[in-house]
This record gives C-alpha cells, sequence and structure tokens, in this order.
C-alpha cells in the first residue's frame, strides 16, 4: 500500500475497522448518478417539460481548476500544505501515488463565485516527511485532486512532493592556478548533490564576482569561471559559493597567481675604455625591467652585462727641438732664434710642450737706441706691432685667393651648362637593359623543369670509362656511359620513378601532403575508413626463404626488409610483425615520452646472417636538435631495456632517423620502440588533427569528435576504426600540428556556426585540455567532442569551422562543409600505400634494385681504393654520415649499406637518386673491365631463371 494508507491505518484504523468508509468518497458521485437517473425519467415521462425548481437553471459544466496542486519540497520535518481550488465542484478529494487520501485528512472550503454563481469549492491536504521517505516507487511521490460536478470529474496536474536537502561536501572544488598574464584562466566548480539542484555563486577575496559588470570574466559555463584573459588584477581567492532553499555551502578556496614573466631592456651604450692607455675593456648593460618579473614569473634568461676588450693609443707629451742659431742683426739692433715641439710632437692627446718658441736679445749690448730709450725697453711694443702688420696682411691675402676661386668655380660650371645637366656613362648604354630602367623588377616566377636526373659533377672524380661500366647494359636496364662516369638507371616505364609521390597514409619524405597524388600508371589508390583494417588486424605475417623479400604492415607505416642471403638456402621461416594496439607497456621515465608505436617482430629464436631492416614511424619533429631519441627493446622479463641512442657510436645495430620514420638494422628479433627525451623546450611533436561526424539518436543533433594523436600512420588508423564502428565520418582531411614542449595547453574551439540553422550549448564551443595530457597522447587517442543541434529537419548541410592551438604556439583550422543526408554526403577519400594489398612480398619483386646491378655495385665498393672511392663514399653520398664503424664490421658494407637504401625508398623506388650518387663518385672497379656483355646477360639470364622470373 502506499503512503496515503499507511496514513490512514495510522488515523485510528479506520479503514481496518469499518470497511464502508472506502466508499465514502463515492458517496456524493453515487447522488448524483441517483439524482441524473431520476431527471431523465421525469424528462421521459414529460417530454420536454420545465425542470423542477431542484436543478440548478444554469448549464451543467464539468469542474475547471482555478488553481491546482504546486511541486514541493519538504524542508528538515516541516510539512508542507497541498491546495487545489475548482468550480464548479460538488466535491474534491486528493489522490496520492494512485491511491486516495482519507477524508478526515482534508479540509474543504465552500464559497460562491458572485460573478458566474456556482459553487467554489477549496481543499487542502497536508504531506508529512515521514510520508515521503515511506513511499517506495518508481517515480517521486504525487498527488493529484479530483473534483465532481453535475457533469462529471476533472483532474488536476500531478504535483511532486520531495525531500529538500544539500550535501556538505563538493563533488569537485576550485584548484587553485599559476598563469601568465593574458592566459586563460578557467576554476571548475561542481557543487554537492541536492534537491533542489544549488545554484553557484562565485567569490573573489569574500566579494561576489558580478560577471555583467566584467566582460572579461564569464561564469555562466557549467558552474564553472572563466577569465578569458589574465590581468594582473585578477589574482586573489577564489571561492565557490553552493545554495538552495535548505543550506548554503562553501568550497575550498582556490589561489590564483597571475605573474609576469621578466623582460630585457634595451642595451646602453657601450662605455668608454677603461683604461687611458693600453688594452682594456669597455661594457654595456640592461635590466630586467621590460617588464620586472612579479609574483614569481621568470627573470630574464641571459646576460645583464656584456664586455668586450678594447685598445686605447697612449698619449704621448711632445718635447721641443733644439735652439736654433741666432738670426743676423737686424737694424732695430735684436736678432732671434727658435724652436719647434717636434722631438716628438704631442699625439693622442698628449700635452703640448711648455715654455716659448722664440727668444730675441738685443744685439749690441744696449748700445742700440731709438726713441731715446734703449732698445730692451721699446722692444715687446714694436715686435708686437710689426706681427700684428705681418698678420693682417696674411688674412687679407687667403680672403683675395678665396674669392678669386669661387668666381673661377662658378664660370666654370655656367659654361659646363650649355652641354646639359647630366652625363651619362656609355657603359650604362652597352650593359645590361635592367640599369636603363631602375623600376623593373626581376621576375621571379620563372622556374625550370627537368625530366631527369639533376647529377652535379666532382672534375677531380673524372674516369674515362672506355672499356667497361659498372653498369653493362641488361635486358631491363638502360645505361648511358659518357665521358664523365655519367650513369641514370631507369626501368623500361621511366616515367614511373620521374617525379614519382605514391600515394599513402604515411608518405615519406619532407613533404607529407594529402592532396597531390601520383599514381602509378594513373591508377587512382584510393581507400575509403570503411576499408582500414581494424585493431584486430594489426599484425601480418609470411613465409621467407634464402631469396629474402619485405613484410609490410598496411596503412601503418611499419614494415621489415629482409635482404637476400640473410636466410641460409634450403630454409624458409615464418615471420610475424604486430603492432601493440592496447596501453603501452613501455613506461616512460622522467621527462621521456614515447614516440613511436610498439613493434614486434619474430620468430625471437631465428638467426640472420645478414642485418634486416625495420622501419617505425614516429612523431618527433626531427629538423632541430632538441631530443635525445633512443632506441629500447623488451626483455623476456617484460622489462624495457635501452639499445642505443640515435646519435650514439655502435657496432651491434644501426639507427638511421628520417623526418618521419626511423630505419634500424638489427641483428635480433623482439619488440622495439622509440622514446624520446626532450632537451629544450623547443621540443615538438608532430601531431595529426582530424574531425569525425555522425547523427545522434535524436534526429536534430549532429555530433563532432575532434581528435589529436601522435602522427603515425597506426595511431591514426586506431581512429579510424574506432569511428567506423561508431559509424563517424571524416570531414575533413586530417592536418599536421606541431605541439611544442613549453608546458602550454591546447585549445579546441568551435567557430563560424551558422546563426539561425544551427545551435551549440552555450559556454561549451571551446574545450581546452592540459599540456601533459596532450604530451604522452600516446596511451590513448585524444578527443573532444561537440554537440550541435539544428532548429529543423529541412537543414541539411553544416559548415563551421574547427580551430586547434596551443598557447604560445602553432595553430591548424579544419573546414567543417558537409552535408547531414547520407545519400548527398561527400565521401573523405583516405589514400592507402601502394603495397597495401600486398603486406607480404618475396624474392626480386621485393627490392627496388636489381640483384645483378647490386652485385656489381658490392664487387665494386667493398674493395679500398686509394682515392678514397669506396664503401664509404657511397655511404656518404647516401646521406649516411656517422657511425661507419657499424659498416665496417659486416662481411660486406656496400651489400647492408644498399639493405638501408632499400628500406628508405620502398615507396618512391628513386632509383635516380642512388644512379647520381654513383655518378658523383665516378669510379668503378677494374675487375668489372674483364666481365664481357654476354657474361653478364647469361648470369642474369640464370639468375631469373632460379627465382622464377
Amino acid at each position: 500500500m502506499g503512503r496515503a494508507a499507511a496514513a490512514g491505518e495510522g488515523a485510528g484504523g479506520a479503514r481496518r475497522g469499518l470497511p464502508w468508509l472506502q466508499w465514502l468518497p463515492w458517496l456524493p458521485w453515487l447522488g448524483m448518478c441517483f439524482w441524473a437517473a431520476g431527471a431523465a425519467a421525469a424528462r421521459g415521462t414529460d417530454n420536454g417539460e420545465v425542470l423542477p425548481e431542484s436543478i440548478p437553471s444554469a448549464p451543467g459544466t464539468l469542474p475547471h481548476f482555478i488553481e491546482e496542486p504546486d511541486d514541493a519540497y519538504i524542508i528538515k520535518s516541516n510539512p508542507i500544505a497541498l491546495r487545489c481550488k475548482a468550480r464548479p465542484a460538488m466535491q474534491i478529494f486528493f489522490k496520492c501515488n494512485g491511491e486516495w487520501v482519507h477524508q478526515n485528512e482534508h479540509v474543504s472550503e465552500e464559497s460562491l463565485d458572485e460573478s458566474s454563481g456556482l459553487k467554489v469549492r477549496e481543499v487542502f491536504i497536508n504531506v508529512t516527511r515521514q510520508q515521503v521517505e515511506d513511499f517506495h516507487g518508481p517515480e517521486d511521490y504525487w498527488c493529484q485532486c479530483v473534483a465532481w460536478s453535475h457533469l462529471g470529474t476533472s483532474k488536476s496536474r500531478k504535483a511532486s512532493v520531495r525531500i529538500a536537502y544539500l550535501r556538505k561536501n563538493f563533488e569537485q572544488d576550485p584548484q587553485g592556478r599559476e598563469v601568465p598574464i593574458e592566459g586563460m584562466i578557467v576554476l571548475h566548480c561542481r557543487p554537492p548533490e541536492g534537491v533542489p539542484a544549488a545554484e553557484v555563486e562565485w567569490l573573489k577575496n569574500e566579494e561576489p564576482i558580478d560577471s555583467e559588470q566584467d566582460e572579461n570574466i564569464d561564469t555562466r559555463a557549467d558552474h564553472n569561471l572563466i577569465i578569458r584573459q589574465a590581468r594582473l588584477s585578477d589574482s586573489g581567492n577564489y571561492t565557490c559559493m553552493a545554495a538552495n532553499i535548505v543550506a548554503k555551502r562553501r568550497s575550498l578556496s582556490a589561489t590564483v597567481v597571475v605573474y609576469v614573466n621578466g623582460g630585457w631592456s634595451s642595451w646602453t651604450e657601450w662605455s668608454a675604455c677603461n683604461v687611458r692607455c693600453g688594452r682594456g675593456w669597455q661594457k654595456r648593460s640592461r635590466t630586467c625591467t621590460n617588464p620586472a618579473p612579479l609574483n614569481g614569473g621568470a627573470f630574464c634568461e641571459g646576460m645583464s652585462v656584456q664586455k668586450i676588450t678594447c685598445t686605447s693609443l697612449c698619449p704621448v707629451d711632445g718635447s721641443w727641438e733644439v735652439w736654433s742659431e741666432w738670426s743676423v742683426c737686424s737694424p732695430e739692433c735684436e736678432h732671434l732664434r727658435i724652436r719647434e715641439c717636434t722631438a716628438p710632437p704631442p699625439r693622442n692627446g698628449g700635452k703640448f710642450c711648455e715654455g716659448l718658441s722664440q727668444e730675441s736679445e738685443n744685439c749690441t749690448d744696449g748700445l742700440c737706441i731709438l726713441d731715446k730709450k734703449p732698445l730692451h725697453e721699446i722692444k715687446p711694443q714694436s715686435i708686437e706691432n710689426a706681427s700684428d702688420i705681418a698678420l693682417y696682411s696674411g688674412l687679407g691675402a687667403a680672403v683675395v685667393a678665396v674669392a678669386v676661386l669661387v668666381i673661377g668655380v662658378t664660370l666654370y660650371r655656367r659654361s659646363q651648362s650649355d652641354y646639359g645637366v647630366d652625363v651619362i656613362d656609355s657603359s650604362a648604354l652597352t650593359g645590361n637593359s635592367l640599369l636603363l630602367n631602375s623600376s623593373m623588377q626581376p621576375d621571379l616566377t620563372v622556374s625550370r623543369t627537368y625530366s631527369g636526373p639533376i647529377c652535379l659533377q666532382d672534375p677531380l672524380d673524372k674516369e674515362l670509362m672506355t672499356e667497361s661500366s659498372l653498369f653493362n647494359p641488361l635486358s631491363d636496364i638502360k645505361v648511358k656511359v659518357q665521358s664523365s662516369f655519367m650513369v641514370s638507371l631507369g626501368v623500361s616505364e621511366r616515367a614511373e620513378y620521374h617525379g614519382k609521390n605514391h600515394p599513402g597514409t604515411f608518405p615519406h619524405g619532407n613533404n607529407r601532403n594529402f592532396s597531390t597524388v601520383h599514381p602509378r600508371n594513373k591508377t587512382p589508390y584510393l581507400q575509403n575508413l570503411s576499408s582500414l583494417p581494424t585493431r584486430t588486424e594489426l599484425r601480418t605475417t609470411g613465409v621467407f626463404g634464402h631469396l629474402g623479400g619485405r613484410l609490410v604492415m598496411p596503412n601503418t607505416g611499419v614494415s621489415l626488409l629482409i635482404p637476400h642471403g640473410a636466410i641460409p638456402e634450403e630454409n624458409s621461416w615464418e615471420i610475424y610483425m604486430s603492432i601493440n594496439q592496447g596501453e603501452p607497456s613501455l613506461q616512460a621515465d622522467g621527462s621521456e615520452v614515447l614516440l613511436s608505436p610498439e613493434v614486434t617482430c619474430g620468430p625471437p629464436d631465428m638467426i640472420v646472417t645478414t642485418p634486416f631492416a625495420l622501419t617505425i614511424p614516429h612523431c618527433a619533429d626531427v629538423s632541430s636538435e632538441h631530443w635525445n631519441i633512443h632506441l629500447k627493446k623488451r626483455t623476456q622479463q617484460g622489462t624495457w631495456e635501452e639499445v642505443m641512442s640515435v646519435e650514439d657510436e655502435s657496432t651491434s645495430c644501426y639507427c638511421l632517423l628520417d623526418p618521419f620514420a626511423c630505419h634500424v638494422l638489427l641483428d635480433s628479433f623482439g619488440t622495439y620502440a622509440l622514446t624520446g627525451e626532450p632537451i629544450t623546450d623547443c621540443a615538438v611533436k608532430q601531431l595529426k588533427v582530424a574531425v569525425f561526424g555522425c547523427m545522434s539518436c535524436n534526429s536534430l543533433d549532429y555530433n563532432l569528435r575532434v581528435y589529436c594523436v601522435d602522427n603515425t600512420p597506426c595511431a591514426f588508423q586506431e581512429v579510424v576504426s574506432d569511428e567506423r564502428h561508431q559509424g563517424g565520418q571524416l570531414l575533413e582531411e586530417p592536418k599536421l600540428l606541431h605541439f611544442k614542449g613549453n608546458t602550454f595547453s591546447l585549445q579546441i574551439s568551435v567557430l563560424d556556426i551558422p546563426p539561425f540553422l544551427w545551435r551549440i550549448k552555450p559556454f561549451t564551443a571551446c574545450q581546452e585540455v592540459p599540456f601533459s595530457r596532450v604530451w604522452c597522447s600516446n596511451r590513448q587517442p585524444l578527443h573532444c567532442a561537440f554537440s550541435l543541434e539544428r532548429y529543423t529537419p529541412t537543414t541539411t548541410q553544416l559548415s563551421c569551422k574547427i580551430c586547434i592551438r596551443q598557447l604560445k604556439g602553432h595553430e591548424q583550422i579544419l573546414q567543417v562543409q558537409t552535408s547531414i543526408l547520407e545519400s548527398e554526403r561527400e565521401t573523405i577519400t583516405f589514400f592507402a600505400q601502394e603495397d597495401s594489398t600486398f603486406p607480404a612480398q618475396t624474392g626480386p619483386r621485393a627490392f627496388k634494385i636489381p640483384y645483378s646491378i647490386r652485385q656489381r655495385i658490392c664487387a665494386t665498393f667493398d674493395t679500398p681504393n686509394a682515392k678514397g672511392k669506396d664503401w664509404q663514399m657511397l655511404a656518404q653520398k647516401n646521406s649516411i654520415n656517422r657511425n661507419l664503424s657499424y659498416f665496417a664490421t659486416q662481411s660486406s658494407p656496400s651489400a647492408v649499406i644498399l639493405n638501408l637504401w632499400e628500406a628508405r625508398h620502398q615507396h618512391d623506388g628513386d632509383l635516380d637518386s642512388l644512379a647520381c650518387a654513383l655518378e658523383e663518385i665516378g669510379r668503378t672497379h677494374t675487375k668489372l673491365s674483364n666481365i664481357t656483355e654476354s657474361q653478364l646477360d647469361e648470369a642474369d639470364f640464370n639468375y631469373s631463371r632460379q627465382n622464377g622470373l
């Protein structure tokens, strides 16, 4: 029984003792039925006579509720009252949880509506906390009113009654953060569970935050506090307040610190040399005040003072020469002598000589008298007058000379003006015509196209090849021998190798885009997402023998090259290769991150006589020296040990790191992976970003899922497999994002949604992913989901942009332009590798270099040469410049170098590059000159017959 029955039993057991009371609520209804039957009988006998006075003259109507019961919450132990009012109503009773409430629990009031004259009835009941707690049903405790009139009954809405509460502990307290100035601050708050749901308010330093007063702050996004651009004033203690009708709760305070990293001011001018004479130094300085670090911001990196050496010339003080001889006695009875300050003269700021440079004296011992005075008494004035006259005369002569010079120059220029203003150099008329029009700019858009390989020759390495070439003509090889060792390799269909870039999910080379496709023989190799293998298919096997071959994991970038002769004759092995798609077993230590998939090849007890080549893709940007990359191997005990660093010198194995893959030469099978330790904050991981879409259960909803995964084909293949099972559709070709190891997070946002056709949940258009989650994203595919809703089913097109950017880093824009209808949806194709259909290739067809050519190259370059034209130069010309000691330990270094070349060029087969390398070396082995053309043809025929060609 429900709570209403329990309440009735609690009220004295009336229902158990007096069963007839259960029918008491129905007595008015039974009375109305009897009254209606009597009225019908009267109408049947009287046929339209006037109704008796006991029947209301107003036309009968069903009860109309003026007031219906409202939803209510019980606070603590206080009961709540439910009420309803109806007109016209002979009787009203409550029904709770499908059972009638006893009439003793009702409180009724009657009144008369003055406007209509109809009876109005209002009823109250009380619901206690105990009644609600005792009720156990599939929904909340509910009650509704049932009102009777002459014509029937009416039911009110159901009103739910719930016990109000608010838990004490927050589901998520805000966490303190330190952010740079102008960075984004997001404080998360999940209030305690409560009924009704709690409303959230944010406090900063105990003061309420009003987001309407500050456009930079948003507090409406799912109870979170978002500060779009942090300011210094945003530092403080933030608290999340949750409240409902029961209580208020206060979260833990989160301290936000907005810091400013320091910046250098401009350098000051260099100071003067610190010594007046000789070698010294001068300095300049700068201060960390542009801006100064605040709130724990990083101090400026670098030196605040710079010093450089300087050399100052030493000053030399002047010194007097000896006095000259006395002059002859003048008419004034005086003779002179002079001296000059030239022994040495003053230099570099030295002092001038002290003393007189001229002396005079009476040459007649005072006997010469002028104007009745001794000459020595009048000498100073007369000498001064004479010197003034000489000075003024000299100045006048100089002025006259300058005037004459000016007049002469003016007359000369006037005479030259008759021949024109400018004189043109005749060389300008016979030289480059561009000089006549300086405004003309050279055409930089003109380019040249070369159909063949461009090979640069070393003139010192020219050796005439008149007797025999390194590559004698074969049935399928074209050889061109010129006076300078000019060799060009090519298969019968030469166009297959010129400018060829085979399509694939993992293009090799420096340019990895998804737009340019030059498939072999113009046949498109296109593959939709639905045709890519699933996770359970990331394993491949093949049987290999003495001829070797190649094992490829389709669409993953992982391959294994078994060289010719690595397996002994008359033996064959079933070799397998797999990729770990689950949780990585390699747990990186410290700052190390996993850069590649975990690749297993086996069987582990297999022994090879020649190193095999394993190609593993990676996601590190190795264009600059910011990584320390290691090759690791899993032991039989399940632990991982380091095999070698990529830059180390080792004779056990060899690692060649390309921009998007690492080619490893190994002697033993097992499980291998690449890890990287960032050396600086400029270390970059390459991420592949893609957007998928699909319809949800609601036909008006459309889900966008944005993925950011390591840029390895196998990682993206895992995403494609998951999306295929979910019915996802690739909406835009994936793009590369360079993610720096600078600890800044990743932001993903949806932009430019058509406003009148689509809508997105408010304040969910931007999502932020922490740095550590992205940096170590190889654990599982990282994705963000966005839910869009169209206003009407007639909307069939979706156009928007997806912005993925790292704060203070790289940014990518994905343009979504798709149709919601399956029939009109454009399929984004995904290029598969050329050899994806044949994961295991055996024998000569697995190699790009014909076997006969390979034998001649090895025979030529394995022999030491006085000029150094041996396997070391072959390695250098093929961009192998380090760890050459590894090749020196091999029985045939040239063969191992060619194996590495095969692994690097498995997709392009660029024989032109190899031909250029051989041409630049420009040598052949002397033994080859004795091999006749017929012998070579016979050897090729025997080899082809043995291998079933």
